[in-house]
């Protein structure tokens, strides 16, 4: 029993080898030919289209000395030279044309999917409600985006919008699990700083463009490149103030008026402002806007041209500090006056509008809403038509806000993809209020370096002074 077990294996074995051989002899060779009477080397090799040589190469036992060729040898048959260089080639071609195939998917897929070939995908996540301030602003914010989005549509882009209501006590990851808003391209907000972990995660993950539209603690902009900030911080707007003052008033004599406002806070804008001007060795002192007369006239210089900073924004204390001025010059008109003032005197302009142009007053500003231009009156009747409303008497106008901002990226996006980094000159936009340009913030997001002087000349125009 056991010599039969042992026979039956080494024949099973014996046969498995000879069926491999088999095997690989089927994908070595072109096939095999059965040798008939009166067949000679010669004959087979022409009838195959191959060489002698091929033939025996294929065929080693031929080289044996005395080898004779009978009926019913079996030969293997050998692709010819020729044949598999063809084939070679074949191969080749075949390869190379499923490559390009493959390239020219891969194209179609991606102008597919390219944002400058498409539809842009838009996302607003704002307070939008009308519970409290933060909602009706924001709600007049969206309006104006969907202004923007009509006048694009007009050019050709189309828009696709997707707006959710990002109150403060709401739960952002809730509104991150819509699946339409990992398909966006874009996404304006938040207006809240707590939103901002879970915002800049997402759009990460999904490689969309986040645009922050108001001024929040957003850490992440240092780290999240896909990030751009529109409001720098107090500290780095006073910093660009500092050094446009200190180019601009190099050569005048800076007189800083105290007006005893204890709820001011713009103490340390003074402050900064004459410790860098003290350490340029320029002409700085500082009164008090309850000094006499006098007092007050020693303050300011006779042969150089004055520039007056109050350290206060409030209108009640700009209107005292022009009657004082006002005197001082009825008492010496050929003293040279300027005044250098905050973005807050823009609201000012109904009570102090003439003495802005007799002072020639500079204003520094990221915006200037122009009531008298012809773009902010077309973009006021065309808000009054669609929403049956005037905007909020606020500065900026939250509306044009949103209009400025959606065009800039929207259209950017449109004509660079996501490669559009809002640096200045990448396209033209003359913004109805609220200029844009952006910079890199070190490794991390972008941030809007826009700053202006507002200035009212004294020939009662308005010069925008953009750096």
């Amino acid at each position: 029993m056991t010599r039969l077990l042992r026979y039956f294996l080494l024949t099973t074995l014996l046969a498995f080898t000879v069926s491999s051989i088999s095997a690989q002899q089927a994908s070595t060779f072109r096939g095999q030919h059965k040798v008939k009477k009166k067949e000679t080397i010669f004959g087979i090799s022409r009838e195959y289209g191959i060489t002698i040589e091929e033939l025996i190469k294929a065929n080693p036992e031929m080289n044996t000395p005395g080898y004779e060729l009978k009926k019913g040898m079996i030969l293997n048959i050998p692709f010819s030279k020729d044949s598999l260089e063809a084939q070679a080639k074949r191969e080749a071609a075949a390869k190379q044309e499923a490559a390009a195939k493959q390239e020219a998917a891969a194209k179609v897929q991606m102008a597919a999917t390219d944002v400058r070939n498409r539809e842009i995908r838009l996302g607003i996540m704002l307070p939008l409600h009308n519970i409290n301030g933060d909602g009706r602003r924001m709600t007049e914010y969206y309006r104006g985006v969907l202004m923007a989005c009509d006048s694009l549509k007009k050019q050709g882009i189309s828009i696709d919008v997707h707006a959710w209501n990002t109150a403060e006590d709401g739960n952002i990851n809730k509104v991150l699990e819509d699946p339409a808003a990992a398909k966006c391209d874009l996404i304006i907000g938040p207006l809240y700083s707590k939103q901002m972990d879970a915002l800049s995660a997402f759009v990460t993950k999904h490689d969309i463009r986040l645009v922050i539209p108001f001024s929040i603690n957003a850490p992440q902009l240092t780290t999240n490149r896909n990030i751009f900030q529109v409001y720098q911080s107090p500290t780095e707007q006073n910093d660009v103030i500092f050094a446009r003052y200190i180019e601009r008033f190099r050569n005048y004599h800076t007189v800083v008026i105290d007006c005893n406002d204890s709820t001011s806070k713009k103490g340390s804008f003074t402050f900064g402002l004459r410790r860098q001007m003290e350490q340029r060795g320029m002409d700085v002192v500082v009164t008090n806007l309850k000094s006499t007369e006098a007092n007050f006239s020693r303050a300011f210089s006779q042969t150089k041209p004055n520039v007056v900073i109050l350290n206060t924004g409030r209108s009640q204390e700009l209107g005292v500090a022009f009657s004082k001025i006002n005197g001082l010059k009825a008492n010496s008109p050929e003293l040279d006056i300027t005044m250098f003032g905050y973005t807050d005197w823009l609201l000012y302009t109904r009570t102090h509008l003439e003495n802005f142009y007799k002072y020639n007053t500079y204003i520094p500003s990221v915006f200037y809403y122009n009531p008298l231009s012809a773009g902010t009156q077309r973009f006021e009747r065309k808000y009054r038509q669609n929403f049956r409303s005037d905007m909020q008497n606020a500065l900026p106008r939250f509306a044009i806000t949103g209009f400025d901002h959606a065009f800039f990226f929207l259209k950017g996006l449109h004509k660079y993809g996501k490669s559009f980094n809002g640096a200045e000159g990448m396209f033209g936009y003359p913004p109805v209020q609220t200029p844009l340009k952006f910079e890199r913030y070190g490794n991390g997001g972008l941030r809007n370096r826009t700053m202006m002087f507002i200035h009212y000349q004294p020939e009662h125009t308005v010069e925008t002074i953009k750096f």
